[in-house]
């Protein structure tokens, strides 16, 4: 799944997800290394689907890959 950044904020990123205008995704840091750099508003990613949250209607996102991310793809 792909889609671009629309907001950083310091949990995570939401993100606009490719094929899909109503959905919002959240990638979020949790599980990420310290020194990790969150994206910039714009960037277009790969993302796994984590999950669904019903109460806010957002998908839960894994960041595929970011730089610091790039061995998790597989």
């Amino acid at each position: 799944m792909t889609g671009m950044v629309v907001a950083t904020l310091p949990f995570g990123c939401f993100i606009r997800i490719d094929g899909f205008p109503d959905a919002m995704g959240l990638a979020e840091i949790v599980g990420m290394p310290r020194d990790f750099e969150l994206p910039a508003k714009g960037t277009h990613l790969r993302f796994e689907v984590a999950g669904h949250r019903d109460h806010n209607h957002q998908v839960a996102l894994y960041f595929l890959t970011h730089p610091r991310v790039q061995g998790a793809e597989g």
